[in-house]
């Protein structure tokens, strides 16, 4: 698949060097490079906006009707609260497929060799319409890891708030992941008391 990435930064390169690793095409574009940010708004089917949150709605005017954007950006403000870009994203540019996903993880992850993890590969939580989010499903697997379905457009207020939430514990000194227990072996999940 042809994926452009808007930003040049950590999670655009990070996320574009495992997609090439899987054989995808990418062409990543920023606003001092050889590659314009037009030019990868252009690319192919699929951007990827990884830019930070203040620039989403500007950014996106370099992308046309039709295209499927994976949003990773996350918009964290004082005290550890949430910022909504992807409610921006779909208020200013109806004409496009938005999906958010990869927003929970930090960079280095997506530059390791494998994301699995104690036996278990990395779930990726996707919201969106439905039909854009069959289109990333793959980007996700392509990654070694599994696609979640995260719910519509109207979930990705969640999962803007669970990355401050996460980020806010981080910060704090705590373990975020151990606040989710990993499946029972006997087939039931382990987040609710018996």
């Amino acid at each position: 698949m042809r994926i452009g990435i808007l930003g040049t930064g950590n999670m655009g390169t990070a996320l574009g060097a495992g997609w090439r690793a899987a054989g995808h095409e990418v062409l990543t574009g920023g606003r001092r490079g050889p590659v314009s940010l037009a030019e990868a708004g252009r690319f192919g089917p699929v951007v990827l906006l990884a830019v930070p949150a203040t620039a989403v709605v500007e950014v996106l005017t370099h992308v046309p009707a039709g295209v499927t954007v994976i949003d990773c950006t996350n918009e964290v403000t004082p005290g550890f609260g949430v910022g909504h870009p992807y409610a921006r994203i779909v208020a200013a540019r109806p004409d496009l497929a938005v999906v958010k996903g990869f927003n929970l993880c930090h960079d280095s992850v997506w530059r390791l060799a494998s994301r699995t993890f104690g036996g278990r590969a990395l779930a990726v939580p996707l919201c969106g319409p439905a039909d854009a989010v069959a289109t990333v499903r793959p980007l996700v697997t392509d990654l070694g890891c599994t696609p979640v379905d995260g719910g519509g457009p109207e979930r990705a207020a969640l999962l803007e708030a669970t990355a401050a939430f996460a980020i806010g514990l981080w910060f704090g000194g705590a373990d975020a992941q151990a606040i989710l227990q990993p499946t029972r072996t006997d087939g039931g999940v382990g987040l609710m008391a018996d």
